[in-house]
């Protein structure tokens, strides 16, 4: 497989996020296909909105990985985009692929369809904490080209969120059982 370039990323957030789909993220010994993201630039939703110490990668950066502590328990992992602006995608949910038995293991679950379908399984079934802040999408934790049948991705309003959710910035692919929760829009 091969690597997305650094410069991939450097594309604003919404047109990102759905390509973003297909591809194999890899980190350590766990491998699985992106199956649902969110887009963020300076909405109401965003960190981006009001650039912090927290935020300022969101702005610095494209090509690189976000992961950030919410709710006071979870992490969430998100590529950097916008070369020139502000931009991020959350990974929002993800099939798993290989190293299953360490997901199970880190989240104590069974079922694959429950390791990585959400933002914050998806961070503890791959070992994602906040040392991965700020790191280039590279190497050890990377993400693979792999196509996604365009008819199979689907937009809609982000979840999760109480501002912003007027925008269709949620993309996932139709038909398969590993996206977040059970609010899926309608095909668009």
């Amino acid at each position: 497989m091969r690597e997305l370039p650094h410069s991939w990323f450097a594309d604003d957030a919404v047109l990102i996020a759905p390509k973003l789909l297909g591809k194999i993220v890899r980190h350590g010994e766990t491998l699985g296909r992106i199956v649902e993201t969110e887009a963020y630039t300076t909405d109401p939703a965003s960190h981006g909105r009001v650039i912090t110490p927290r935020s300022r990668i969101m702005q610095d950066t494209y090509g690189h990985w976000y992961v950030y502590f919410t709710y006071g328990m979870h992490y969430c992992a998100n590529v950097t985009t916008n070369k020139v602006g502000v931009g991020a995608v959350l990974i929002r949910a993800v099939e798993p692929l290989e190293g299953l038995n360490l997901m199970r293991e880190r989240r104590g679950q069974k079922d694959p369809r429950q390791l990585a379908s959400g933002p914050a399984k998806f961070a503890q079934a791959f070992g994602i904490n906040k040392t991965q802040n700020g790191l280039p999408i590279q190497g050890d934790f990377t993400i693979y080209d792999a196509p996604a049948p365009p008819e199979q991705i689907v937009a809609g309003p982000r979840i999760g969120i109480k501002a912003g959710t007027e925008l269709p910035w949620r993309f996932y692919l139709a038909d398969t059982p590993y996206v977040s929760g059970a609010r899926r829009p309608k095909s668009a």
